[in-house]
This record gives structure tokens, sequence and C-alpha cells, in this order.
């Protein structure tokens, strides 16, 4: 079932189109990310999503159980900087945003314990780092219990840890069943949490499905010769390899699903090439964001 649908948005500022015709069915219970450089309209969609931002054209629809007459309530938000009042403790400025949205505020110390914050809970939020910052905005947009939580970009800026550590809460946060649905420009990020993505790119979407599904059709090799360095001339011309290139030390080979490591070497022997290295490894989430990107440009 989809629990968001969205059809034909479109929104410019002036000359430039940040939407263009855009449409997503988001499954209740996915991980869903939706992945595109700065400044392809992430923010845009997830803006107008809540109803920040009045689209031009378009429509879209919630499906979020028990908040048919209200979906709003239904949905726990961060975007953008987490906004505090610095010379408060969490507990206090989650009460206060608790009364914002209207909750009892009684999942405060569940929710600090969740995001790891509540031995800090009577520590001013100007004391915090900036993962723990972000963290208490997660908490902030927990409250309540909503079904469905959107993240803008919520590991940007954070060092490696803090990004470690946003990242293990949000799969945390999936796997209880909610919905999550992030923006983020970091790759890496949305292949380890996201279970679907759609990618986007001057406000169109190029592709949208299962990270796996996406990911599936090539098989990736590692390849390199001490003895032939320009290993991009021996294979170029094989008809199973659909593309070949030189990354670091090593030329990286996309062959057909049927084909396999040894048929590789087998291929390197007959051309009189010894390979020093030939390892098989999975098809990231990076090469093929490049590949649409590159095809769409």
């Amino acid at each position: 079932m989809s629990i968001l649908s969205i059809q034909g948005l479109s929104k410019s500022y002036g000359k430039i189109q940040a939407l263009q015709n855009l449409s997503l069915d988001i499954p209740q219970g996915s991980a869903y990310g939706i992945l595109g450089p700065n400044g392809s309209g992430k923010t845009t969609l997830l803006g107008s999503l809540l109803q920040i931002i009045q689209p031009n054209s378009g429509t879209f629809s919630w499906n979020i159980p028990g908040y048919e007459n209200n979906p709003r309530m239904g949905i726990g938000a961060l975007l953008e900087t987490p906004n505090f009042y610095p010379y408060l403790n969490a507990v206090e400025n989650l009460t206060i945003t608790a009364r914002i949205k209207e909750t009892s505020g009684s999942d405060i110390q569940e929710l600090l314990e969740l995001v790891g914050l509540w031995k800090r809970k009577k520590s001013r939020f100007s004391s915090y780092s900036l993962g723990m910052k972000q963290r208490l905005a997660i908490a902030a947009a927990m409250l309540g219990n909503p079904s469905v939580l959107i993240f803008d970009e919520p590991t940007n800026g954070l060092d490696p840890q803090g990004i470690a550590e946003i990242r293990v809460l949000i799969q945390n946060i999936a796997s209880m069943g909610k919905t999550v649905i992030m923006a983020s420009h970091i790759l890496d990020e949305v292949e380890k949490i996201c279970s679907h993505v759609a990618i986007i790119h001057n406000g169109v979407k190029l592709e949208d499905g299962l990270v796996g599904n996406i990911l599936k059709d090539q098989i990736i090799i590692e390849i390199a010769s001490e003895t032939h360095p320009d290993l991009q001339s021996v294979f170029s011309d094989c008809s199973w390899v659909t593309r070949i290139e030189k990354q670091n030390n090593v030329f990286v080979l996309a062959i057909e699903s049927h084909m396999n490591p040894a048929d590789v070497n087998k291929f390197a022997i007959e051309k009189g090439v010894v390979l020093s290295h030939l390892y098989q490894r999975k098809k990231r989430l990076e090469e093929e964001f490049l590949q649409i990107i590159k095809r769409n440009v």
C-alpha cells in the first residue's frame, strides 16, 4: 500500500524549475531515499509535501492509517538546521515542542533514551555537539508517535562519528515499522539506510524503485595487471563488457549478469594478459547514480 502518492508535481522560482512533473509512490513502512545532488529539488519536494511550499501544479495525497482526516498530524519532520532554545535543556525544549505539536509529551524520556541523550537531559542545548543537536531534533520530530518521519539531509555537516550515529538511529526508527522519507546527496548513506530510492536531478525524476533492483543489473569486477597497464584497450571491444574505467590503480569493469570473474580471467589469458588483481564486488549506488546522471545530461 502506498502511504504517499505524488502526481505531476512542478514548482518554479522564476526561470529556475525546481520540480518538473514529478510523480512517485512511496510504500507504507519503507525507508525511502530521495537522492540527488545539491540543488536537484529535494528540499522543494519535501517542503511541498509538508505544505510549507506551494507547488505550481500537480497533486499529492497521504494515506496514513488513523490520520485520514488530518494527515499532517501523522508526520514528524526535520528540515534543515535544528532550532531550539540554546539556554534550555533537552527536556525543556522537547516540552515546548510537545505543546506546539499539541501532544502530551509523555514520551519525552522514551525518545531521549532512543536517541542516546537521556544522560544529558539536563544539559543546555548550547553545550551539545552538532550530532547531539541533530539527535535531539529527531526526538522532537518523533514526539506524539507519528507514522511518517521526513528528514532533509540528516547527516549534513556531521563528522564521521556523528554520521554513523544518525545512520544507526534512522535504521532503528525504520525497523519500528514507520515510514521514513529521507532526502540526501550522500549516496553511501542512502544505500545503507534505505530500502527504496528515487534519483532526481534538476527537478526531474530519473529513476526509482528498490535499491537492490537498481543495482542488480550488472556485475562489477576490479582488475589490474603489472605487465599490461593499459587494460582499457584489451577489454574495450569485448561484447559483454558494458563499461570500463580506471579508478585509482585498478580498472573497473561492468559486465553482463551471465558472466563471472572466471570469464574475465579466461579472456585476459587468451589476450596474453596476466592479471595481478581480480576482484568481484557489489555494485555501489554511487556508480549507478553517476551513470544515470550521465545518461540524462
